[in-house]
């Protein structure tokens, strides 16, 4: 079966897959008309082959019903396998009903995607009390991992690194790249009192002192809980945190706020276009695509 690729993002995922796979890319034509609707075409035949999308779902309430009606487009014109390549993949916050009346939009946006695509493919989801995405989703997923990648540049760019976790729940992961890195590693104890206040402990520094604090999370969006951290790490008057993020949301102001607070250089995975990537893990895709 012929596999063709549609590009949503023109970065380095998909230049990745047109180059290592050899994979031709489809023409299409997707544009807004003036009152906000999407018009789509399909300008070559997809009739006996399989789709691969690529498409970041950061902003996912802009992009995910324009994606969809992409996907229908293809079926209805005879492809016959759709997929989608996700670097990032929202809406894994929301995995329980913490309050009376609040959906559980985790599985609803699962069975959205599952109910339009046959595989998946994203990058470190941000899952907590769902053990798998096989567990809400019903198509395949796979998952790429960043660990390898990050700490393959922390050894590469970084003169003893000490790998700051941001709480309990990080500990495996950030583990794991502090291994790789052959780093030593601490976690923070972390309260979040509300949806943008976060609170946290760090351990005593003074063993680390001529170390460079390495500060780790999956998903810098309003970028508390680092900023929280680099103040703490201020006051302790150890060497300015280099921040190294998976997924770069960040919130409007997230970014500026936390250079300005003292971080020395903020880094991230190339899941969603921003100017602080550098370290690229497209090159996962090779084993699982």
């Amino acid at each position: 079966m012929e596999r063709v690729l549609i590009d949503l993002e023109s970065a380095d995922w998909g230049n990745f897959i047109r180059w290592h796979f050899q994979m031709p890319e489809l023409k299409t034509t997707i544009r807004n008309f003036p009152d906000g609707e999407s018009y789509i075409r399909v300008e070559e035949s997809v009739k006996g082959r399989e789709v691969i999308i690529v498409c970041s779902l950061n902003n996912p309430n802009k992009k995910t019903l324009e994606l969809i009606l992409l996907c229908k487009t293809l079926r209805e014109n005879g492809a016959s396998r759709v997929g989608l390549i996700a670097p990032y993949l929202p809406y894994m916050r929301q995995d329980k009903q913490f309050h009376p009346g609040e959906g559980i939009t985790a599985e609803y946006y699962a069975s959205i995607l599952s109910d339009n695509f046959n595989w998946l493919i994203t990058a470190d989801p941000h899952l907590h009390r769902i053990p798998k995405l096989n567990n809400i989703f019903t198509i395949t997923t796979r998952t790429i991992h960043a660990a390898p990648f990050i700490a393959d540049w922390i050894l590469k760019n970084i003169k003893n690194p000490v790998i700051i976790g941001p709480d309990h729940e990080s500990k495996q992961w950030v583990k794991k790249v502090a291994n790789n890195a052959h780093a030593p590693y601490i976690v923070l104890n972390k309260l979040r009192p509300g949806d943008t206040e976060v609170k946290e402990t760090i351990p005593d520094m003074r063993k680390y002192e001529g170390y460079t604090p390495v500060i780790l999370d999956d998903i810098i969006s309003t970028g508390k809980t680092m900023i929280n951290a680099i103040k703490n790490l201020v006051k302790m008057r150890v060497e300015p945190p280099i921040c190294i993020g998976v997924h770069a949301v960040f919130a409007a102001g997230a970014y500026e706020e936390m250079m300005a607070e003292g971080a020395k250089e903020i880094i991230t995975c190339n899941t969603i276009k921003h100017s602080t990537n550098k370290i690229d893990i497209s090159d996962g895709l090779i084993n699982i695509l």
